[in-house]
């Protein structure tokens, strides 16, 4: 900010004049207030519209890439599907740290990546007499739809699967799944990005006309307990559960031996809403007005958690045998980094954006 001289008469006048005044907002609190929209734009533009626009591409991809598939069944075809299937999941994983609005209270969550499966339960369905059409797989308990029985179907249980091995039902499974997927992720964009919900407008509008929030406040504090949440998630569910009872049945993606890399990414995810994507403000900009010392400690935490994935070479599922050290690292790590977001960066909301 340029400082301006002031002949000391006239300065006289505006500080006697400011005495008969009600206090003002001071600049530096305005600049705040714009910045706190700037990160709710931003984050809505370049985070969650953009993230669930690719996740519906991506659904569109792997849709192509299985019907490729079923109409020539070979193992060029089935490794592209593979490859397409991880591709949209490094996606979704990312969104999963900001798991507010919509994808959850339009159950868009469950309804594409509820976890564990059986694969004895999707052999029996697969053995059955149903038609398997997309609005049976609609019926079906969560972990029959989804993510997870499509990796079933593609990956094999020993992740070993050949294209000669795929039936008929299996593809005739797979189909109706990925359609299913596909007008899930179709859904999901579509209540971000039009009418009637139009969620993203919600958010960019709040404390200044939203009808789902009054105050800006709100957003924040949803954003940072999503990260406080996925944080608690892999640490504390998908990592540690199956750590504990060093059961490979209950891991999240067993069939394609993606789970630490799902892992990652969900902190990946993270990062992008602390630090904001493709050149736009983060919460991270916000808190280093304030407290420099606090941001360089969540960038830390975070690089750190982050980091600490690669030190687990091994499927996880063979992992949880074999790396229990360097699990339990990057439990620690991810347990360190909720604590920072909820003792410290939710208090930072609370105090500094009150608007």
């Amino acid at each position: 900010m340029k400082k301006v001289l002031v002949p000391y008469l006239l300065l006289a006048f505006i500080v006697c004049a400011a005495c008969n005044k009600a206090p003002e907002s001071t600049p530096e609190t305005e600049d705040f207030a714009a910045l706190e929209k700037i990160v709710l734009t931003d984050f809505t533009n370049n985070i969650a519209l953009s993230g669930y626009l690719n996740l519906s591409i991506n659904a569109t991809k792997l849709n192509i890439a299985l019907t490729n598939l079923n109409t020539t069944t070979n193992d060029a075809n089935l490794a592209i599907a593979q490859q397409a299937w991880k591709d949209m999941r490094t996606v979704w994983e990312q969104s999963e740290s900001y798991l507010f609005g919509p994808v959850e209270d339009n159950d868009y969550d469950p309804n594409m990546d509820t976890w564990p499966t059986d694969y004895v339960q999707l052999d029996s369905v697969l053995h059955s007499a149903n038609s398997l059409t997309v609005t049976d797989i609609q019926g079906f308990t969560l972990s029959l739809r989804g993510f997870h029985p499509i990796e079933y179907i593609i990956f094999g249980e020993n992740s070993s699967r050949t294209a000669a091995e795929l039936t008929a039902r299996q593809k005739t499974y797979m189909i109706s799944l990925a359609t299913d997927l596909t007008n899930t992720c179709n859904d999901l964009y579509l209540s971000w990005a039009s009418a009637p919900v139009n969620f993203a407008q919600q958010v960019i509008s709040a404390g200044s006309g939203s009808t789902k929030y009054a105050k800006k406040q709100e957003v924040f504090l949803a954003l940072v307990d999503g990260l406080i949440g996925i944080c608690e998630e892999v640490g504390e569910g998908k990592m540690k559960e199956p750590y504990d009872a060093q059961d490979p049945q209950i891991v999240e993606s067993p069939y394609s031996g993606n789970s630490t890399t799902d892992f990652k990414n969900n902190i990946t995810g993270l990062r992008n809403v602390y630090l904001g994507l493709n050149g736009g403000k983060g919460l991270k900009d916000l808190v280093a007005v304030k407290n420099k010392s606090l941001d360089n400690t969540i960038q830390s935490e975070i690089t750190a958690a982050i980091n600490s994935f690669d030190n687990i070479s091994q499927p996880y599922g063979s992992a949880i045998i074999s790396q229990r050290v360097q699990i339990q690292q990057t439990i620690d790590a991810l347990g360190v980094l909720k604590e920072t977001l909820e003792d410290e960066l939710k208090p930072f909301v609370i105090q500094y954006i009150q608007d």
